[in-house]
């Protein structure tokens, strides 16, 4: 592909990018302290909508997945509203928006969760490294307790997300 390529529209399904890039997923903490995207959020995403595609921070669709302040969620009304406002002011700029869905596993802390629980993680290896807060080591997890977490992936659909903007590569 060439340089100029680059700057040429793009068809994906019903999707149409102009130019023909993405923005790489940045984490900016710029949430409200319960995981809603606000108006530094839309803000943000609405700068860089000329760009293409806008791929979110990576945002949690559970109480569980987050592992950082100020990171935005999608899993209560209020998430999906705040997102709302961002991904209308992206499509009014001419821009496409996807959300990129995290779990932030053992880098987590239960001071940076809305429930205050232990992180769950794939072992009780801690990460070792600092976050904004001192981690704790994540405490060993039977498989068959996992399930929660799990089902709240494949079934994060946020209370009014039949009504949420979306795009998808099939649209």
């Amino acid at each position: 592909m060439t340089l100029s390529a680059l700057w040429q529209p793009l068809t994906l399904g019903r999707l149409h990018l102009s130019p023909r890039l993405a923005l790489a997923p940045m984490t900016r903490s710029r949430s409200n302290p319960d995981g809603t995207p606000g108006d530094l959020a839309a803000e943000y995403y609405g700068q860089r909508s000329s760009l293409g595609l806008i791929i979110t921070e990576g945002t949690q669709p559970s109480a569980d997945g987050q592992g950082y302040a100020n990171t935005p969620g999608i899993y209560t009304p209020e998430h999906v509203e705040g997102w709302r406002s961002v991904t209308e002011v992206v499509h009014a700029r001419g821009g496409a928006v996807f959300i990129q869905l995290m779990h932030a596993g053992r880098m987590s802390h239960p001071d940076n969760t809305p429930h205050h629980r232990q992180p769950v993680a794939p072992s009780a290896i801690s990460a070792d490294q600092d976050i904004q807060l001192r981690p704790l080591q994540p405490a060993p997890t039977e498989l068959k307790s996992m399930g929660q977490t799990a089902i709240s992936y494949t079934s994060s659909s946020p209370p009014t997300q039949t009504t949420a903007p979306t795009h998808t590569a099939d649209q």
